[in-house]
Order: C-alpha cells, then sequence, then structure tokens
C-alpha cells in the first residue's frame, strides 16, 4: 500500500516525522506500506511556485491515502490568493474529490482536567463531526471584490449547495451513526439562508431512509453554545463547510488540547486524506514543543479507513492511549508542575508503547 507524505509547513515537518516514526515501527513488525514525501502549501510555492504542484498531486492520486501535516505562514500572506498555501490545500480536497471529513472529538480519561470545562462536562465525550468538505462558500462562484455603485470597494462570496452534494454527506452521517450511537444532529442556519433551508429538507429525507437512526435539527448558533453547555448531548454532527469548520475547531478545545483531534477526508471509495485538526503554528515551528499525537492519530484513522488495516489502527490507538496513561505529555496538555516532553520525545514514546 502506497502513502504520500506532504509535511507542508510550520510544525507541519515536525508532527509528520513523529508519525512515520510510528510507521517504520508497524513496518518493521510486518505492515506492508511505503511512503513517498512531496511538498504541498508553502512549501509547495517555495520548490515549484505553486501551492499544489503537479507532481505533489500526481503523487497523491497514485497513492492509496495520503497523510498531511499542516499548511500556511505569514511570510505568504501577501502572496496572490491563488499563491497561498491554503489553496493548495483546497485544490487537492477538490481535485481528488474528498467531500467527507470525519473529525472525532474524544476525551481521554487523562486529559479530562486539560478541558476548557470541568471535568465533569467532558467526561466520557466521544462524538463525531461529519463535515462536508467540497462546496459551500469556500468553493462558491462568483466571487471577488467589486467596486458598487457608491464607489466602495465591497466583498463577495456564493454560498451554493446541490441537492446531491448535500444527499451523498447525508449518508456519510447517518451510516457513521449507525456504528454508534444511532443519533444525527444536523447543524444549519436554516432560518437565514436559503442554502440552509434544501440543507434541511434534503437531510430529512435522506433520514426516513435510516428508520433506526434518531434525527434531529439544529441552528449553527445553538449548536456552538450546546458544544459548550452540554456537549455530550452529541453523537454525530452533520453539517456544512464553513459551519464544520469553526465548530470542529471548538470541540477540540473540549478534548483539553487543538493538538489532540485527528480527522479524515475521504472520498466516495474511501481514498482519503488524513491531517490533525490544528493549523502550522508558525509560532512554535522549529522549537520541537508541537504535540504530534493528532497527527499519529490520523494515521490510526488512514490505516482504519483507506488501508482497511483494523488492527493496526487499534494498535497505534491503544499505544496513544498507554502514553496518556502513563503521564507523558506535551506543552500543551500538560497539568501543572508536570514537565512537559519534546515533540520527538512524544513521538519515541507511542513507538515505545508499541
Amino acid at each position: 500500500m502506497k502513502i504520500a507524505i506532504l509535511p507542508g509547513d510550520g510544525i507541519g515537518p515536525e508532527i509528520v516525522a513523529e508519525a512515520v516514526k510510528v510507521l517504520e515501527r508497524l513496518r518493521r513488525d510486518g505492515l506492508d506500506v511505503e511512503w513517498t514525501h512531496a511538498p504541498i502549501g508553502g512549501a509547495g510555492y517555495d520548490a515549484y511556485g505553486d501551492p499544489l504542484p503537479a507532481s505533489t498531486l500526481a503523487l497523491a492520486k497514485a497513492a492509496d491515502a495520503i497523510l498531511l501535516g499542516a499548511v500556511g505562514a505569514p511570510k505568504y500572506d501577501a502572496l496572490p490568493r491563488e499563491k497561498r498555501p491554503e489553496q493548495g490545500l483546497l485544490r487537492i480536497r477538490k481535485e481528488l474529490e474528498l467531500f467527507a471529513n470525519l473529525r472525532p472529538a474524544l476525551v481521554h480519561d487523562e486529559l479530562a482536567a486539560a478541558s476548557a470545562l470541568k471535568p465533569e462536562r467532558v467526561a466520557g465525550l466521544d462524538l463525531l463531526i461529519v463535515r462536508e468538505l467540497t462546496g459551500d462558500i469556500y468553493f462558491g462562484q462568483p466571487r471577488g471584490i467589486r467596486v458598487n455603485a457608491a464607489g466602495e470597494r465591497e466583498g463577495f462570496d456564493t454560498m451554493v449547495y446541490a441537492e446531491g452534494e448535500i444527499r451523498r454527506i447525508a449518508h456519510v452521517a447517518f451510516q457513521a451513526a449507525r456504528k454508534r450511537r444511532k443519533q444525527v444532529c444536523s447543524v444549519d442556519k436554516a432560518n437565514v439562508l436559503e442554502t440552509s433551508r434544501l440543507w434541511r429538507e434534503v437531510v430529512t429525507a435522506v433520514g426516513r431512509e435510516y428508520p433506526d437512526v434518531a434525527l434531529t435539527h439544529m441552528y449553527v448558533d445553538n449548536a456552538a453554545m450546546q458544544l459548550v453547555r452540554n456537549p455530550k448531548q452529541f453523537d454525530v454532527i452533520l453539517t456544512g463547510n464553513m459551519f464544520g469548520d469553526i465548530l470542529s475547531d471548538e470541540a477540540s478545545m473540549l478534548t483539553g488540547s487543538i493538538g489532540m483531534l485527528p480527522s479524515a477526508s475521504l472520498d466516495a471509495h474511501n481514498k482519503g486524506l488524513y491531517e490533525p485538526v490544528h493549523g502550522s503554528a508558525p509560532d512554535i515551528a522549529g522549537q520541537g514543543v508541537a504535540n504530534p499525537l493528532a497527527t499519529i492519530l490520523s494515521l490510526a484513522m488512514l490505516l482504519r479507513y483507506s488501508l482497511g488495516m483494523e488492527e493496526a489502527a487499534r494498535r497505534v490507538e491503544r499505544a496513544v492511549g498507554a502514553v496518556l496513561a502513563s503521564g507523558v505529555r506535551t506543552a500543551d496538555i500538560a497539568e501543572p508542575g508536570v514537565k512537559p516532553v519534546s515533540t520527538a520525545a512524544m513521538g519515541d514514546a507511542v513507538v515505545a508503547a508499541l
């Protein structure tokens, strides 16, 4: 099985290096995988003048799965929009038709005290955000900046969803719920947006095909509040691209750190791109303090969903659990008085647990 490794920018190369250590350990144990590195984001621009070089896209298309670090850095902010690092990420999602983004938020017992909420609010939390990834306002046309009738500049973007796009992501959410607690909460803004009115109609229709799954609807502003007020009420949250982007980052803080959250972006055949939810964190890049566990857990998702290697995925997840149970912490999840370990030391600890 072939994996494309795209470290990206900022802390990306550091955290991906620790996931590669895990891959190397698994390969020594007999896992039949190989991998190749390639640049994306700012690294792609630096090497080829393009945040998604043609060679990187070709490698990704030929691979069985893709593991990505993070993209972006302030030094690229002045570039034209099409050359900025984030466009490499958006384009690879579009090119590979990675429409289904799965973002689990799981609170390990050992990290309940590290949550932004009281431990009793989050202990035992296990929710999954299913986010549509290739539509919505991030890709809608027309978009741009123009001069209006009053002579002022105004920016405009288009929020748009086709019925088929909504239907296919709804099926992903309902199928995921069947393997969990059989609850789907669809999040929209149907009281204001026409796009959300269609979203709610289509999701409701798809829900009738899953009579064993309970479907509820919630406005996005209320959902944002409920994630803080009572997050354990949720099982699977289904939502669009922009709302999912925001809510999944909010959910990350329930777990104690955004450095703990993996994600999977899948096509219709479970080929996927796997990455931590967090960004490139250029402020700490090169310091060896970033938490690599979200990337390592993303690798576990890669093994499970795209390579069909369930036992290998569970081994990685058990190893991460064992490391946390032993008290090893990077700075973002360290309790007061606990000396944090480096990025590399955390990776070594997971390998040792394997």
